[in-house]
C-alpha cells in the first residue's frame, strides 16, 4: 500500500500472484482457474462527479459506490449491475399525539404507507422485510405478497390521503420525493419519519473477519436483516422474548431439518413485520458500473446480490481485458477511509471492504445470489476407488 495513508484519499494494493503448481503433463494445462486474480490493483476516493469520465477515459475500470455523473445516454462501453440499495423505512414517533397507542400508531402507518404504494421511479414499494435480493426470498413470497395486498387492497390507496393530516419528517432527497408536499414537517414536530438503510452497511456492521473465516452464517439472510431493522421496534415483551428466542434457535441450529428451520424464520419475520411502530416499504437497486471497452475494460464480472461490486466474489472474478491473466486493475470508490485499518474490529466503510476483499484470503465466500457460501480455494484430492 502506498503513502495514501497520509491523506486516506486513495490507496495501492500490490498484490503478487503465487501460482501453485502441481503435477505437470505434457501438453496439457490445469483444467480450473481459480480466478483471474490482478497482480496490482489501485483503489483511490473518486467522488461521482468525477468517475464518469474516468471510466470513459480508462483510467478506471470500475466505480464502486453511488451511481456516477451521466450526461445523456448511457454509452456502449459503459455497463451497469444492479444489487439491493437500501431499506426504506416509515418509523412513527411515539412522542406524537396521533400515536398514542397501538391503534392510533396504526392508522399513522397505513395512511403513510397506503400513499407511498403509489409512487415510482427509484422507490419500489415492498412492505416487507425481506425482499426478491435476498437469497431466502422464496421462503417468504407468499407472505410478502399477502403484506402487499393488505396496503393496495381496493380504494385503500384513494382513501388514504384524506384520511389524516401527517406531518412527516423526510431528510433526504429520495424520502422527500415519497411525501406529498402537504404532509412534510416543517418543523420540530412530526407524525412519522422515512428513513433509508444501506443494505451494505447492514451486512459489514454486522460480519466478523478472522482468521480466514467470514461470518457470522446468517449474516446475509433476509430474517436477520429483519432482525437489525426492526427488532427494536418491538415493545411488547412477550412477543420480543418469541423473538429472542427462536432467533436463538436458529443461531444454534436447534432445528430437526430444513422444515422446521424455514418455519422458525418466518415467524420471527412475522411478529417483526405485526407492529406498526416501524415498518420495512420498500427497497432501492442500486447500479454500479464498470468499462467494457476493449481493451481498455474489464470482463466476467461477478458481483454480488446485496453488496453488489464491493465484495470479494468481485476482486476474484474480475478479468483485464488488456491481459489473459493478471495485469493493472484500477478501481474508484465513492467513500473516503474513515475506520480503522484491521481484520478484527476495521475496514468496515466502504473503502475499508474494498480493500480487505483485495487483501485477505478467507477460506470461504458468500455466495453472490444466495445465503449460503462457497469455497474460496480448490484442492486435488486423489479419489479412492469405491467398494
Amino acid at each position: 500500500m502506498d503513502a495514501a495513508m497520509k491523506g486516506l484519499g486513495a490507496c495501492v494494493v500490490w498484490l503478487v500472484a503465487v501460482a501453485v503448481v502441481t503435477v505437470a503433463r505434457s501438453g496439457h494445462e490445469m483444467p480450473v482457474y481459480p480466478s483471474y486474480y490482478p497482480h496490482e490493483i489501485r483503489i483511490e476516493t473518486v467522488t461521482p462527479d468525477r468517475a464518469a469520465g474516468l471510466l470513459l477515459d480508462g483510467k478506471i475500470q470500475a466505480y464502486v459506490g453511488r451511481e456516477p455523473r451521466l450526461a445523456g445516454a448511457l454509452p456502449d462501453s459503459l455497463h451497469a449491475v444492479e444489487s439491493l440499495g437500501a431499506f426504506v423505512i416509515v418509523s412513527i414517533n411515539p412522542d406524537s399525539a396521533l400515536a398514542k397507542d397501538e391503534t392510533s400508531a396504526c392508522a399513522v402507518a397505513q395512511a403513510l404507507v397506503r400513499d407511498m404504494s403509489g409512487r415510482h421511479g427509484e422507490f419500489i414499494f415492498h412492505p416487507y422485510p425481506v425482499t426478491p435480493l435476498h437469497g431466502d426470498y422464496l421462503y417468504h413470497a407468499d407472505a410478502a405478497d399477502a403484506a402487499k395486498a393488505r396496503f393496495v387492497s381496493a380504494g385503500a390507496v384513494a382513501a388514504a390521503p384524506a384520511a389524516l393530516a401527517l406531518k412527516v419528517r423526510a431528510t433526504r432527497a429520495l424520502a422527500k420525493s415519497l411525501v406529498r408536499p402537504d404532509w412534510r414537517a416543517q418543523d420540530s414536530g412530526w407524525d412519522a419519519a422515512i428513513e433509508e438503510v444501506g443494505a451494505a452497511d447492514l451486512i459489514a456492521s454486522s460480519t466478523i473477519a478472522m482468521n480466514g473465516w467470514l461470518g457470522p452464517p446468517w449474516v446475509r439472510t433476509g430474517w436477520f436483516h429483519a432482525v437489525l431493522l426492526l427488532d427494536d421496534a418491538i415493545d411488547d415483551p412477550a412477543k420480543h422474548d418469541r423473538i429472542e428466542a427462536d432467533v436463538r434457535r436458529l443461531k444454534a441450529r436447534t432445528y430437526e431439518n430444513a422444515v422446521e428451520r424455514i418455519n422458525l424464520e418466518r415467524a420471527v419475520v412475522t411478529v417483526l413485520a405485526s407492529s406498526c411502530r416501524k415498518i420495512v416499504v420498500g427497497y432501492t437497486v442500486k447500479r454500479e458500473y464498470f468499462s467494457a471497452e476493449y481493451s481498455t475494460g474489464i470482463e466476467n464480472i461477478g458481483f454480488d446480490s446485496i453488496e453488489g461490486l464491493n465484495s470479494p466474489i468481485f476482486i476474484r472474478t474480475v478479468k483485464l481485458k488488456d491481459f489473459p491473466w493478471n495485469g493493472w486493475l484500477s478501481l474508484g470508490v465513492d467513500t473516503r477511509p474513515t475506520a480503522a485499518w484491521n481484520p478484527i474490529a476495521g475496514f468496515t466503510d466502504g473503502f475499508g471492504r474494498l480493500t480487505w476483499s483485495a487483501l485477505s484470503d478467507p477460506a470461504l465466500l458468500p455466495s453472490p445470489n444466495d445465503t449460503g457460501w462457497m469455497l474460496n480455494r480448490i484442492s486435488d484430492v486423489q479419489a479412492s476407488p469405491g467398494p
